[in-house]
């Protein structure tokens, strides 16, 4: 069983190079992620991370946790862009709990100005009994 209360918290600087991967496993290649010259004509001024990839590492980083859970529900939302480069502070907290999973709140924040980047929440359940922490 998991237990309420903070689960992890993890800094992460995501590179250019991340990006263009997670480019190519996902097919996701707009160029607001992947070419520079253009990202720095938009209002960003440089490239920006896929939101997935951004909840991709959530989400291992959960499992790294909670081995064996599965994901029955999820929201998402992206707040302000993240950049190549810059460290991410990549959290999550068991809110609560039931006798065969949890729901979690999960966050990743800019670490030089905390704002948020990406605010998740996730259901999940934890067949077999014993698992996480």
């Amino acid at each position: 069983m998991i237990a309420a209360g903070p689960l992890f918290s993890e800094t992460r600087t995501l590179t250019q190079a991340d990006f263009d991967l997670f480019a190519r496993v996902s097919g996701d290649d707009n160029p607001i992620h992947v070419d520079a010259d253009f990202s720095a004509r938009t209002r960003f001024g440089r490239t920006v991370s896929h939101g997935m990839l951004l909840y991709t590492v959530l989400w291992g980083l959960m499992r790294r946790h909670v081995p064996g859970a599965r994901q029955t529900a999820q929201t998402l939302m992206f707040p302000a862009p993240a950049f190549a480069g810059e460290a991410l502070v990549f959290s999550g907290i068991v809110e609560t709990t039931t006798a065969d999973g949890a729901r979690l709140a999960l966050r990743i924040v800019r670490e030089s100005d905390g704002e948020t980047v990406c605010e998740a929440s996730a259901n999940v359940t934890t067949e077999g009994g014993d698992e996480g922490r």
